[in-house]
């Protein structure tokens, strides 16, 4: 299966540049697997759905201010000071991180830098395979403040406009801080909706997967089953495992919020689709061909030709009614990506 075979022409005009005012205003597209129908709703309709019993899976990582502007240290006077961008990847150790860094010629190892005017540093400890770097940070106080005070959100390249408000950028339940992009299909939720699905007798249980830049990495290799795919750190608690198994048990469906969610519970579900409080990394790489052991229905926002994340759901709704299905959304001027629309698999 080729790279190609994933393709659709979006106009640039549909990349939605900022999020709508209320999250769960925006447009969802259903797809009917069976039936092989496609439907337009409104987000808020989701709740007609989910039926009591079902388990819905939220993926409650949180989004960590992962961009920093900084500069050399010891540059001398006659200089200009070197300005530095890093865009922290994953927490390798307490203070040491893997860091996407520009300009990379000018950042080998032992190079220090300086970010907020003292409030942060970090060195240069390794340069790794892939391009990155291996960084220790020094600082005096608690690290995620800092971040909070310095950090810029690290927005997808397709999103040119700023950000006014930084949380808009997070779920509204996001809660265990490390990922550098934001699981977005949970964008569209509302403490509202989330407790209008709980009175409904639908379980919420919780799953966490930091999610990196990765996601964002085009496939380079022509045919699709040659693709190595990036890892994620994950971790379900026995709780959260229970609420799925339980659900599972009784006949009921297991909603996916996102391709994240998706991918944790099909890396950790045994072959009846059973789970286990589990902690570790994924690169788990669903395609077409795939046999989902675990979810039933999928959360999802549209995404960009020839990702891997358009494989996936492909992988579940079938590459032929995909296609058809973003070739609609084109032409009904849906939103696409990060802040864009949604749409259900079921």
């Amino acid at each position: 299966m080729k790279v190609s075979d994933f393709y659709y022409n979006l106009p640039k005009e549909l990349i939605a540049q900022h999020p709508l005012e209320n999250r769960d205003e925006s447009r969802l597209m259903i797809l009917n697997r069976n039936k092989q129908t496609i439907e337009h709703k409104f987000f808020k309709n989701i709740i007609d759905y989910l039926e009591p019993g079902d388990c819905l899976v939220i993926n409650n990582t949180k989004v960590i201010p992962a961009r920093l502007y900084g500069i050399k240290i010891n540059e001398t006077s006659e200089h200009e000071p070197a300005h530095v961008e890093f865009l922290l990847l994953k927490q390798i150790d307490k203070d040491i991180w893997e860091v996407m860094v520009r300009p990379g010629k000018k950042l080998k190892k032992g190079v220090k830098v300086d970010f907020g005017n003292g409030l942060l540093k970090a060195e240069i400890l390794e340069m790794l395979e892939n391009g990155n770097r291996k960084v220790k940070f020094y600082y005096n106080g608690i690290f995620n403040e800092i971040l909070d005070q310095i950090g810029l959100m690290p927005l997808p390249p397709y999103i040119t406009e700023k950000l006014k408000d930084k949380d808009r950028y997070q779920t509204v339940y996001a809660k265990y801080e490390g990922s550098a992009a934001a699981p977005t299909a949970g964008l569209h939720f509302t403490t509202e909706l989330l407790n209008q699905i709980k009175l409904k007798g639908i379980t919420i249980a919780n799953v966490t997967l930091h999610v990196g830049i990765g996601t964002f990495r085009p496939v380079k290799v022509e045919n699709i089953e040659e693709h190595n795919m990036h890892t994620e750190h994950f971790y379900i608690k026995n709780e959260e495992a229970e609420k799925i198994n339980t659900a599972k048990r009784n006949g009921k469906k297991i909603i996916a919020v996102g391709t994240t969610s998706c991918r944790v519970l099909e890396t950790v579900a045994d072959e009846e689709g059973m789970l286990k409080e589990t902690e570790g990394d994924t690169s788990i790489f669903i395609y077409p061909g795939y046999k989902f052991k675990c979810i039933d229905k999928l959360i999802t926002n549209f995404h960009l030709p020839e990702s891997t994340l358009i494989m996936l759901v492909s992988a579940l709704a079938g590459k032929d009614f995909i296609m058809q299905a973003y070739k609609t959304a084109v032409e009904e001027k849906y939103r696409f990506f990060s802040f864009g629309d949604a749409m259900l698999i079921e």
